[in-house]
């Protein structure tokens, strides 16, 4: 089972496999952004092994964060 990490686009290359800079509980990484091509700078997603998934609201990436804060997976 995989668990998706919520997290803030910083900014997006394009390109035959876009890529992100995405804040991770404030670690920056890359994602692979090809199944989100909605996805814009700014906004959050969820992260399953490299790629972007899902898209989240604002609220509902809080809740999640402050969960995992809880659970001690993040700082």
């Amino acid at each position: 089972m995989c668990v998706g990490v919520p997290c803030k686009i910083l900014s997006i290359e394009s390109g035959v496999m876009p890529m992100g800079r995405i804040d991770v509980a404030g670690q920056v990484q890359d994602a692979c952004m090809a199944y989100l091509p909605e996805a814009r700078v700014g906004d959050y997603v969820l992260i399953q092994n490299g790629f972007a998934m899902n898209l989240l609201t604002a609220e509902e990436a809080q809740e999640s964060l402050d969960t995992w804060r809880e659970l001690g997976m993040i700082s």
